[in-house]
């Protein structure tokens, strides 16, 4: 829960705002300033003051203790022009709420941690348990000397400036070892724990099984991801308080699905009570990894718990990313949150000059010129079975002619791939031009590099007896000057010569430049490959100079009465 403070009719303006936006988020704290900041404190995660910075550490200062605990603080100014991260900027997740607050608001975050300030991940920000010196070492990384990273567990990392020796250590481990003077220990979520019980076994008899063979394997319990075990023991009362004790969820198996594990230790106990002849070891590795622990028993007469551990290894992550056509202000937030987050970066280069300045440092950039197209796919899918977080970019969205497609004809399920969608060049387009797209209509490429010139044509033609709108994509090359010519005359035969066509060249960049003219007058010599040319349909009109299509036949049919 977020608590809201504020002293004026300004501040509560405000305050209001936020309340009325995040109702499910926030609780507002009236009364004396004072008492309201200590309740506030008290009982939430995260504070919004809206009150002056010094006035705001005066009435925080008693009441700060373990940075680790302490609530995230946001200051707000009367006027509303910063949000400013006061307390808790990782630890509390002030720095993420200042930049929430501020995209509310219309206010300036302020956010003064050095990592960010400079691009850098926190160490305590990258999602896993940690343990060691974090200030230690991210002032190293903040100061240019060398840190090196250890990863015992290949598992994907956002971009990290670190070397492959070094005064001082990041590493990535799921075994249990004491950080060193000048180290950080992540700890990735990459061990299962398999669990059988029998009915009523006790909480304590499951819970100390499974933390006496993680200690006598030298793992952490700070990096087990789940507990798992059969569909027939999802409500066993000692699993589910177990899982709960550790922190971690607890998933199920149908037991046909656990049968069919092969496992170094089946019993006839389990297959004759559940239906598989393995829980434990079953359950671990039904998804793969290495098996560290085999099935243990309790230590209890008659034992009632069974357990085993597994080493799941860490599953790359490829985002294939659209970076829409061009404008700084048409890239989606999700999709430089993804640029942000990736260790490797995969394209064209002209495009990675677009967005070089959102990497953080350390981002490895595999770049590539024109015609590499399943090249860079490959090497984008192969970085990712590496256990590379990976981005995969292309301009509009990515999985409209561009690199989605051929991505994932390589990628399998072995990898983690995620889509980042952008705004298309036809839709870039449209908007310029007015609203060509209000009804049915289609994209078509006039490339035929890798499509025959006979099935583009067929579809041309699909669309011209269809009367759907039609953009084209790809549209006239120095060596492919003759199609655009030919696909127009296709659709010259089902539409009047002053059909409205749109072209715009470079749409939403700083020599972007459009025009509207009609099917007869286009001269296809005026039209490249940086052009997407939108034929309309019978409908579409030449509006006060936009390119309209009416979102029904019926509205066009109303409007000529109306104007008879």
């Amino acid at each position: 829960m977020i608590g809201l403070i504020s002293a004026t009719a300004a501040g509560a303006a405000a305050r209001d705002r936020m309340a009325a936006a995040w109702p499910d988020r926030t609780r507002v704290y009236d009364g004396p300033v004072g008492e309201a900041v200590r309740a506030a404190f008290a009982e939430c995660e995260q504070l919004v003051c809206f009150l002056a910075t010094g006035a705001t550490v005066r009435l925080l200062a008693p009441l700060l203790g373990d940075k680790a605990a302490d609530p995230g603080v946001v200051c707000v100014d009367e006027g509303g022009r910063f949000a400013v991260s006061l307390v808790g900027g990782h630890g509390g997740g002030a720095n993420e709420l200042a930049r929430e607050v501020g995209a509310l608001l219309g206010a300036e975050p302020v956010v003064t941690t050095a990592t960010d300030a400079v691009g850098l991940p926190g160490l305590d920000t990258l999602g896993f348990p940690f343990e060691g010196s974090v200030a230690t070492v991210s002032r190293a990384l903040l100061d240019g000397e060398p840190v090196a990273l250890e990863a015992e567990v290949p598992w994907p990392l956002p971009p990290l400036p670190t070397a492959q020796q070094g005064p001082y250590t990041v590493r990535l481990t799921d075994r249990a070892v004491e950080p060193g003077e000048r180290e950080v220990l992540l700890r990735p979520p990459s061990l299962v724990v398999g669990v059988g019980a029998s009915k009523g076994a006790p909480v304590a008899e499951v819970l100390g099984l499974v933390e006496d063979a993680l200690r006598e394997a030298g793992l952490s319990p700070r990096s087990v991801a789940e507990l798992a075990t059969v569909d027939a023991k999802s409500e066993e009362p000692g699993i589910v308080a177990a899982a709960e004790r550790l922190g971690v969820p607890l998933v199920t198996y149908p037991a046909e699905e656990l049968a069919a594990v092969r496992v170094p230790n089946p019993s006839d106990a389990p297959l004759a009570a559940v239906g598989t002849p393995s829980v434990a070891e079953a359950a671990a590795l039904v998804r793969g990894g290495e098996l560290l622990v085999p099935k243990l028993k309790s230590a209890a007469q008659p034992a009632m718990a069974t357990c085993a551990v597994v080493r799941r290894p860490g599953r790359g992550r490829l985002a294939v990313v659209g970076l829409g056509p061009g404008a700084r202000d048409l890239l989606t937030p999700r999709a430089t949150a993804e640029l942000r987050r990736a260790s490797v970066l995969v394209g064209l280069d002209q495009y990675v000059d677009q967005i070089r300045d959102l990497l953080r440092p350390g981002t490895r950039v595999l770049e590539s010129g024109l015609g590499a197209e399943e090249e860079r796919a490959r090497t984008a899918v192969a970085e990712a079975r590496k256990g590379h977080a990976v981005a995969l970019i292309g301009s509009g969205d990515a999985g409209v002619y561009a690199m989605a497609s051929p991505a994932l004809a390589e990628a399998s399920d072995d990898i983690d791939v995620v889509g980042v969608p952008g705004v298309t060049a036809a839709l870039a387009a449209g908007a310029i031009l007015g609203a060509p797209l209000g009804h049915d209509h289609v994209s078509i490429s006039l490339s035929d590099l890798h499509t025959p010139w006979e099935v583009i044509e067929r579809r041309v033609r699909a669309a011209a007896e269809a009367d759907i709108v039609v953009t084209f994509y790809n549209p006239r090359s120095r060596g492919r000057d003759w199609q655009l010519p030919e696909a127009l005359a296709i659709l010259a035969g089902h539409r009047e010569p002053t059909t409205p066509v749109g072209v715009v060249r470079n749409a939403s960049r700083p020599d972007e430049s459009s025009r509207l003219t009609t099917l007869a007058a286009l001269d296809p010599a005026t039209v490249d490959m940086m052009t997407v040319v939108t034929v309309g349909n019978t409908a579409t009109r030449d509006i006060a100079g936009r390119m309209v299509t009416p979102r029904g036949y019926r509205w066009q049919e109303s409007t000529k009465e109306g104007a008879q």
